[in-house]
């Protein structure tokens, strides 16, 4: 296998979830080696896509550099991550990415229209050598060794709608478009009202998002009967995209977040859990028809 890129440059303008303002997204090639990098045309500002560049997983994945910040970056780097691109230029004249209908599937769309584009150089990939984990009471996400790509989540709301929901996801690019990538979302109404009562989730809609009452949902239906344990995978994905390269291994998760995720990207660094593989024709069969 080889790099990828997209072959052409394609933008969409959206809404900020968080400051409820019109952001331009555009998303453009770059060469071999060049890695994922977002760039703030407002302010001049590059910053590549690395764990130490996290600096908030509150509400959202969030990188910075020298002050400047690109936030909610995990639905798009989700749809990245599907597509086996390793080299794009990310522009954004604002702090957040645009939420478009709270999935992936518009990012999705987007890298479809741009078409991607193998490279010269050969496709890098993170293989995990041992099992790594982070813990938090009764949270927990791990990652172990394996020669495929897959993930297991789980989660458990008290809520008639959610309760315990387990979903297993076996990788592939199609897979992902057809099982995940339309996955929205989702909060609650009490605590929507409370961010927007201290100036967040100002563009946060019915039409971004699926958003629950104590008792059902106030939007028409959901595309997926368990929607909710999709969406923690496609943040899953998105999330562990910081570690730069498409990783091949086993993720698996009960209840975890952004910042359990952020946590297992640097624990995989500071470990050492990992070797930086390429494939030969004989080996990377099973690999390379996931990401086609």
């Amino acid at each position: 296998m080889k790099e990828r890129t997209i072959s052409k440059p394609v933008e969409v303008v959206g809404i900020g979830l968080h400051k409820g303002v019109p952001v331009k997204l555009r998303l453009e090639p770059l060469e071999d080696n060049s890695g994922i990098v977002f760039y703030r045309s407002d302010k001049g500002v590059s910053i590549p896509l690395k764990p130490e560049n996290v600096v908030d997983t509150k509400m959202a994945t969030v990188i910075g550099k020298d002050g400047v910040f690109v936030s909610t970056i995990e639905h798009l780097m989700s749809a990245v991550y599907a597509f086996g691109i390793d080299n794009l230029r990310i522009v954004v004249d604002n702090d957040e990415i645009p939420i478009l209908d709270g999935s992936a599937i518009s990012f999705v769309m987007m890298i479809k229209e741009a078409g991607v584009k193998e490279l010269s150089a050969p496709k890098k990939f993170i293989k995990i050598t041992k099992n790594v984990e982070i813990k938090d009471n009764n949270k927990f996400v791990r990652i172990t060794p394996s020669n495929n790509i897959k993930f297991d989540f789980e989660i458990n709301f008290e809520h008639p709608l959610i309760g315990r929901q387990k979903y297993s996801f076996n990788f592939s690019t199609k897979n992902y478009i057809e099982e995940i990538a339309k996955a929205r979302t989702f909060g609650f109404l009490k605590e929507v009202q409370y961010l927007r009562s201290i100036g967040l989730a100002l563009g946060g809609s019915l039409e971004n998002a699926i958003v629950l009452d104590d008792k059902g949902i106030l939007n028409d239906n959901l595309r997926y009967p368990d929607e909710f344990v999709r969406h923690k995978i496609l943040d899953a994905i998105g999330d562990m995209s910081l570690l730069g390269h498409n990783f091949i291994g086993s993720y698996e998760a009960f209840a975890s977040g952004h910042h359990l995720n952020h946590l297992l990207t640097l624990k995989i660094f500071e470990e050492r859990a990992y070797e930086i593989v390429t494939f030969d024709t004989a080996k990377e069969q099973a690999i390379a028809k996931a990401f086609s």
